[in-house]
């Protein structure tokens, strides 16, 4: 499970790091996304103090987004290691 959250973690920090630790049909479109990531990143930080309304927009789109990523890996490591937690008997 260790490997799952991991990848939960760096889905919602790193977009596309996720899907590459989960080593699932995604993998291929870890550095894709990561490259996307990037780019969206150094926008979001250009328009901070020229531009602060949009930002607060930006930074609040960026959430729900990478929030959702990270739900996705989360599902996607779960299909693909299962659930290794011990469980009752």
């Amino acid at each position: 499970m260790g490997r799952v959250y991991a990848a939960t973690l760096a889905n919602f920090f790193l977009p596309g790091l996720g899907y590459i630790i989960n080593a699932g049909d995604r993998m291929m479109l870890g550095p894709i996304w990561l490259i996307g990531v990037l780019g969206l990143t150094y926008v979001e930080f250009g328009i901070q103090e020229p531009q602060p309304h949009f930002y607060m927009v930006m930074f609040a789109s960026v959430l729900i987004m990478n929030t959702a990523f990270a739900i996705d890996a989360f599902r996607e490591g779960k299909a693909l290691h299962g659930d290794a937690a011990p469980t009752a008997a």
